[in-house]
């Protein structure tokens, strides 16, 4: 019979989250207007709070250290995919692959400041979201989990969403108040964005830590994995 550890798949639905973010979050689409404001979003928007979702619930079943170091795993993997991006871009096309390599660079082709902005952005927004979902149920113990998660990711998706926006296009040919003008526009819409997103899917963590948690005994009774 199939069998897979729910831990594991947890973890893998967490780093295909992250990765598929980083690969493919490059690409905005039109939500709608606020008067002449036209308010667009990166298709990421969905992966996102995925992300904070599964740390939180690897926090609540698992602990804070359990949660820190599925978070450095997935630094490292977008380390590695940045280094391989720039490995695939530069190596020289064959020449059946030549006519759509111009293409595949304008897809991986990331740029040094981007990239750098995103994994910044991503460890400080994940390790802000597991120490302040830590610190809470200390608290709070297992009471309260939507006002955990939310309030974690709330505060740690508006660091995220400020690091990424000031690193990646902070002009410093422009004044400070001019660009802070410029990307306060951008960064509160993302963020309030998130937010929303967040509390959406609150009833996805109640799920999985009811998942994970019902899993509990087998798991240390069936050293196999647990049959899903």
């Amino acid at each position: 019979m199939f069998k897979i550890n729910k831990f594991d798949l947890l973890v893998s639905i967490y780093i295909f989250c992250v990765v598929a973010s980083e690969l493919m979050g490059g690409k905005t689409f039109h939500l709608f207007n606020i008067g002449s404001y036209q308010l667009n979003a990166s298709v990421a928007i969905f992966l996102i709070p995925l992300v904070y979702a599964a740390s939180d619930i690897i926090t609540e079943v698992f602990g804070k250290a359990r949660a820190q170091s599925v978070v450095r795993s997935g630094i490292i993997m977008i380390f590695f995919l940045i280094l391989f991006s720039f490995l695939a871009t530069i190596l020289p096309p064959s020449s059946r692959f030549l006519p759509t390599e111009p293409a595949y660079e304008t897809i991986f082709k990331i740029s040094i400041r981007i990239s750098i902005a995103s994994l910044i952005a991503f460890a400080v927004g994940e390790l802000t979201d597991i120490l302040i979902f830590a610190k809470m149920r200390e608290k709070l113990g297992s009471r309260a989990l939507w006002l955990r998660t939310n309030v974690a990711n709330i505060i740690s998706e508006f660091f995220d969403t400020t690091i990424f926006i000031m690193l990646a296009f902070y002009t410093l040919g422009q004044s400070f108040g001019g660009n802070m003008i410029f990307l306060s526009g951008i960064i509160l819409p993302y963020w309030i964005l998130k937010c929303f997103m967040s509390v959406i899917e609150t009833p996805f963590v109640y799920l999985g830590v009811k998942w994970l948690q019902r899993s509990g005994v087998a798991e240390r009774r069936e050293s196999g994995g647990l049959r899903l």
